[in-house]
């Protein structure tokens, strides 16, 4: 056993975790700083992940010294993302694991900064398997004051499942949201992206390169 708390509810991160929407962003993000001389890197973008888009645009801006807002970025990249968002897959064994949690009643829900309007493109052609969620919770919910690396949206997921935070274990590929899930109590799971940095995840309890190779048993769990 990883831990020694007894594990009853699973919480996911979705875009890099469950699908593979990350390189959209990359995609998105490379085509509009290129215009103005400018290189996006995986060491700004590991900073970017997991925060809400607006926090993540600021940081983008002051970082490469944009001459640009943070909303005329967002603006610019809204249209390149909302063409490939459709196109999304998910992530090696992300449907067979959550399906295998909810034949054996296990409650899950997932947790991601996405909007309503993001989601719904991301999930376009997965709306079976996200209705096998108790609960989604997204980055617009009115109870969530601070984005990731803050516990807010995993505090809010856990309080729909009905779960104490103590006995969630979440599923993140982001720093800013592996450090928001233990700042809510909770153990986590990181998967990061093999291009990222994994010294920027080591405070997760375990690390795997993908859903694929989690072992429940590891757990407790079925």
């Amino acid at each position: 056993m990883i831990s020694s708390k007894k594990i009853t509810h699973l919480i996911y991160d979705m875009d890099g975790l469950l699908l593979d929407t990350e390189q959209f962003y990359t995609h998105a993000t490379q085509i509009i700083v290129q215009q103005y001389g400018k290189d996006f890197n995986w060491t700004l973008k590991a900073q970017m992940m997991g925060k809400s888009p607006i926090e993540s645009a600021r940081l983008l801006v002051e970082e490469l010294d944009l001459p640009i807002t943070p909303e005329d970025y967002l603006a610019q990249r809204v249209e390149g993302l909302e063409r490939l968002f459709p196109r999304a897959k998910a992530l090696p064994g992300a449907v067979d694991l959550t399906q295998h949690f909810k034949q054996h009643g296990i409650p899950q829900a997932v947790a991601t900064s996405s909007l309503q309007k993001s989601f719904d493109l991301k999930t376009t052609h997965y709306k079976p398997w996200f209705s096998l969620f108790d609960c989604i919770v997204m980055g617009d919910h009115p109870a969530i004051k601070h984005s990731k690396p803050a516990p807010d949206i995993f505090l809010v997921a856990a309080q729909c499942l009905k779960a104490s935070p103590e006995h969630c274990l979440v599923f993140e590929d982001s720093p800013a949201g592996v450090e928001g899930a233990l700042a809510a109590g909770m153990s986590v799971v990181a998967v990061p992206d093999h291009c990222l940095d994994q010294t920027l995840v080591n405070q997760a309890d375990q690390i795997i390169n993908g859903l694929d190779e989690f072992s429940p048993k590891d757990w407790g769990l079925p």
